[in-house]
């Protein structure tokens, strides 16, 4: 319940001063019936005069929840380029990673999408072949021949022969060959 005090004021006295017990200072105490204009039933989001608000502790609980997901979005979103990037190389995605965390803390969102588009790309990969090549030339480097015996041998009229025949054969013409004569012949 609600009580309204009526401080007295300069010879204005309440009219049931003395029957309805006057306060201290002059104070007049309204009694509990409403007034005939007034609302017979308040609305809902209105608290009660004792209890609890209800509808404040909703809203509490819905901001919450709501700043939560908000923040769970943002996060997620802001991880996008990093999920993106997991499926390709490893320094592609270090490269995006870190994007992203100078994003995060300098608010320049250039780099975020700097990293969305570093993740989108797909890098072609120089590393595997390249590796592949030097490991077939080392392979051939230690099967060929000692170069060491070679080099020991003294040049003898064999070595001349065998450079002279190599030397005829890399300039000797090559001749074309038909293709479609040899497939028409293995065919019949």
């Amino acid at each position: 319940m609600i009580q309204i005090k009526q401080i007295r004021t300069e010879g204005k006295h309440c009219v049931d001063e003395v029957s309805s017990g006057q306060g201290r200072f002059g104070e007049c105490e309204l009694d509990d019936k409403m007034h005939p204009m007034g609302p017979h039933h308040l609305p809902f989001y209105l608290a009660p005069g004792s209890g609890t608000d209800v509808l404040m502790v909703v809203m509490g609980v819905f901001l919450v929840a709501a700043l939560i997901w908000v923040g769970t979005l943002y996060l997620r979103l802001h991880s996008l380029p990093e999920r993106m990037a997991h499926k390709s190389e490893k320094l592609q995605f270090e490269i995006v990673a870190i994007l992203g965390l100078l994003a995060l803390f300098t608010h320049i969102h250039l780099f975020w999408v700097a990293g969305l588009l570093l993740a989108m790309i797909d890098i072609p990969d120089f590393g595997t072949p390249l590796r592949s090549i030097a490991g077939s030339v080392e392979k051939i480097a230690d099967a060929a021949p000692d170069a060491g015996a070679e080099a020991n041998l003294a040049p003898g009229p064999a070595l001349a022969d065998r450079a002279e025949s190599e030397a005829v054969l890399a300039l000797a013409p090559v001749e074309p060959v038909n293709l479609v004569a040899l497939t028409v012949e293995s065919v019949a």
